[in-house]
């Protein structure tokens, strides 16, 4: 903590699907917290602040602008990964994963996660899990012991102008269905391989 002082964690639970872990702490005082506020309502050129340790430079704070929303930059390998991060110019470095992005009020709208970066250091951008999308999980892991999640059974792809021409489509966005496995959710409500949503 910031006074120096360390608790044991006991690991309640992890979502390997959205790179979030449960952690409880038993102190004897109350700990401080932050509010959350509302992932979904921020908007693009918002301010935020990103709140972490930085190569080990304690209780350091960055501020930026939201650059983008539900951005994916493939870096979870599961099949099944959840990316939707909140894009900022705030810079992060390694040491901030897992601090607090803030809004311009002091609510919690994300958890500092990842930068695309070719040095190791930060280059422009930083990505943060979306405080909503991270609540859902931690109340499943509370409520159930693991994350809950509906399967839709299709495997899916952008549609770009390079898809849109080696497909023949005759539209170049959406997202294209490659295929369907059988039995699941999508061949019931008659989603067929090849469709575009």
């Amino acid at each position: 903590m910031n006074d120096k002082s360390t608790y044991k964690a006991d690991l309640v639970g992890t979502d390997a699907t959205t790179d979030i872990a449960l952690l409880k702490i038993n102190a004897k005082l109350q700990l401080p917290f932050l509010f959350f506020g509302n992932s979904d309502s921020i908007q693009l050129g918002e301010w935020v602040m990103a709140v972490g340790n930085p190569f080990n430079l304690e209780s350091t704070v960055t501020a930026g602008i939201v650059s983008a929303k539900g951005r994916s930059i493939n870096i979870l390998e599961d099949a099944y990964a959840i990316e939707s991060f909140i894009q900022t110019d705030a810079v992060v470095n390694p040491g901030n994963s897992g601090g607090a992005l803030v809004d311009a009020t002091g609510k919690l709208i994300g958890i500092n996660a990842a930068i695309v970066t070719q040095t190791g250091a930060y280059e422009g951008y930083s990505f943060a899990i979306p405080i909503n999308l991270a609540s859902r999980i931690v109340d499943d892991i509370i409520k159930y012991g693991k994350s809950q999640r509906a399967a839709l059974g299709v495997s899916i792809a952008d549609v770009d102008a390079e898809l849109a021409k080696d497909e023949k489509l005759s539209v170049t966005q959406g997202v294209y269905v490659s295929s369907v496995i059988d039995g699941e959710s999508a061949q019931f409500a008659g989603v067929i391989a090849g469709d575009v949503i």
